[in-house]
Formats: structure tokens, sequence, C-alpha cells
């Protein structure tokens, strides 16, 4: 018996070891970057759950990412404090804001001149703990105007953030071109199947059907996740390495 605890002991630690190997990637962000579950939530899947489809075994994908916040509210509430916790040196933190600073809501609302500040302030933290930030544009929103894709309720958020990742010579991946460029081409009926688009009866959580120009189910988080994993390639970083890139 005494035996078996020593081995058993042993692989713990070694395990352990290994998970603590394990570069990380934090990210920061809401619903559209978020984890679900599907018999809480339904069909309904965020880019964070899926970017591990294009990750090898070195790196490790952990998802702040929750619905309805925005810079002001991730911060506010602690969020932002409790990630930071447990960041380690060489980790990555993605961050991803801007469809809730848009919002009226006063709970939500970020004006352009704080969402500025607090993307700064989110670098610097992150660099503080001598880790490597990244700055992601917001996934585009599939509005179409008579035939042609018009995403005007970002408003200015994705090019502050382009702003902010040049100023402080901060990595980017711009998944709202990317993503705008991928829907622009499909089109306006082609590109619903991205989104969470429902037709009565499918999604038990929602019977009665959906049009969601905002949300994505598994195909198009998984599109959205392939967008960031090549936006890593790109950025050649010691996380570029690890990209597997398999659909």
């Amino acid at each position: 018996m005494k035996q078996f605890l020593v081995l058993l002991s042993l692989f713990l630690m070694g395990f352990i070891t290994v998970q603590d190997s394990k570069t990380k990637i934090f990210i920061a962000g809401d619903s559209t970057a978020q984890t679900y579950n599907e018999e809480r939530d339904g069909l309904i899947k965020g880019w964070g759950q899926m970017l591990d489809c294009y990750l090898n075994e070195n790196i490790e994908v952990v998802n702040h990412a929750i619905g309805g916040r925005s810079t002001n509210s991730f911060i506010a509430e602690g969020r932002w404090d409790k990630l930071l916790s447990e960041v380690k040196p060489g980790d990555y933190v993605f961050i991803q804001f801007g469809h809730n600073d848009a919002s009226t809501r006063p709970e939500r609302h970020t004006s352009y001149e704080e969402y500025e500040v607090n993307l700064k302030r989110m670098v610097e933290d992150v660099r503080e703990k001598d880790a490597h930030p990244v700055l992601l544009t917001s996934l585009v929103m599939r509005t179409f105007v008579n035939g042609h894709l018009t995403d005007n309720r970002l408003k200015g958020y994705p090019a502050i953030t382009r702003k902010v990742a040049k100023e402080e010579e901060v990595s980017l991946i711009d998944v709202n071109l990317k993503s705008r460029d991928f829907i622009t081409m499909l089109g306006d009926e082609a590109s619903k199947p991205y989104y969470r688009w429902v037709e009565p009866g499918v999604d038990p959580k929602k019977p009665d059907g959906l049009q969601d120009d905002t949300h994505m189910m598994e195909k198009g988080a998984k599109k959205v996740a392939q967008f960031v994993a090549e936006g890593i390639a790109e950025l050649k970083s010691g996380l570029s390495e690890n990209i597997t890139l398999i659909k």
C-alpha cells in the first residue's frame, strides 16, 4: 500500500508539473467568446471554447469571457483582477471587448475615452505580470441592409482597439476585419448558418426559433476561432508554433 501511495504521489507530481509547464491563453471578453454549456444554454457557442481545435497540447485556454460585460463592468466586478491573479510570466492574455461598451445601458456603456483608458490599463497590467497582452477587435455583427453588410452598431470601438494596439505596440488580431470580409463574401442568406439563426424546434432552449445576428452556434464560433488562430500565426510570436489549423 505504501509503495502504491508513493507511485501515485510521483504520478500526480509529474502531472502537475506538465500542467504548470503549459503556456496559457487567458481570454477576457464578452458573450461572443464565452464558453457555454449546451444543456443549460442551448446551441449557442463562443469562439473561446472552440480555440482548442486549432492549438496543440502545449497550450491551455483559460476562458474568463462572460456575457453582457464591457471593459467597464468586467473591471468593476473584479473579473479582471481575478484573471490577473492567475496569470504567470510568459502567458498570453487575449482582450476582446466592444459589443457591450457600445451599449446604451448605463451598467454596460463605456465612452470612447473610458474604453481607451481601460484597454491601456489592461495592457499595462498584463505587462507588469511579465505576460503578453494581445488585443482583438470585436466580431462583426451580421447586419445587412439592401444586401450590403452594414455593421454600424459597433461604432468606433474596433477603431479604438486598433489605435491602442498601435500606440502601445501591442499585438493585434483584427477579428472584426477578418469576420467582416468573410461575411461580406458570403452574403446575407449564406451567412445566416454561421450565426444563431435557429428554426423553430431546433434548439430546445429557443423552441420558437431565433434570429440573432450577434452570437454564433458551433459552425460560426469555430470559424471565428480559426480567424483567431490565423491571427496568432501571423503574429510570428512564440505562440505561433503551437497552431495546428486543423479544420
